[in-house]
């Protein structure tokens, strides 16, 4: 399917108000796709956090899949905005992007909004991705987070979907070692991937209106 701008549906003033704008010295974007939000001491964390929690509850879903249907950027902020706010309606559209892996760096965005939605629906979903595509042992798009996100599920939930993923050299640890930057490498454990998920769940759940 080919990206759609905004503006072409007419809502093109979703991008300045959503994608682009700016609460610290980066665009909101650039900040999502980074862990400086969790920085103990992060000085933009009190108006960035204000000023995402508020456009989360205000955005329409129709503006949503403007954002959705066009580049990354846009998606990763939109799937943001859907975790943070729980929008379930979004689940299927969520997941299909996921699956589907169009574009780089929004997966992310797709694995932290199911984590937050929080059901076995997102779990059966990020079960997927993974059944999908941890078998191509030849390329990296978002495995480490769909498989955190699944842990941090499994936990909640009281499943046990990502047991057969992380079993002694099962799919994940013949993933890790087919690429040679990520072998040895403590940040690619199960573990540390759990955690990374736990802290941007539980920063999001913080962040709720009093």
């Amino acid at each position: 399917m080919p990206f759609q701008h905004p503006k072409e549906t007419g809502y093109g003033h979703v991008i300045e108000r959503y994608v682009t704008r700016k609460d610290s010295d980066h665009p909101r974007y650039l900040e999502l796709g980074s862990r400086r939000v969790l920085r103990p001491g992060w000085p933009h964390a009190e108006r960035f956090t204000r000023h995402l929690i508020d456009d989360a509850a205000a955005i329409t879903d129709v503006e949503l899949e403007a954002l959705l249907a066009y580049e990354w950027r846009s998606r990763l902020t939109a799937a943001w905005l859907i975790g943070v706010d729980q929008r379930t309606s979004f689940r299927e559209r969520i997941g299909d992007l996921l699956l589907a892996s169009e574009v780089c760096y929004s997966g992310g965005g797709y694995c932290f909004a199911l984590a937050r939605l929080g059901t076995h629906a997102d779990a059966e979903i990020l079960t997927a991705y993974l059944d999908r595509y941890l078998p191509r042992t030849d390329l990296r798009y978002d495995q480490p987070e769909a498989l955190g996100a699944l842990l941090r599920l499994d936990a909640h939930l009281g499943t046990q979907h990502a047991d057969r993923f992380t079993e002694p050299d099962g799919l994940w640890d013949q993933w890790v070692q087919a690429l040679a930057h990520l072998q040895d490498s403590p940040d690619y454990t199960p573990a540390e991937q759990r955690r990374w998920t736990d802290l941007h769940c539980d920063f999001a759940s913080g962040w709720a209106r009093p």
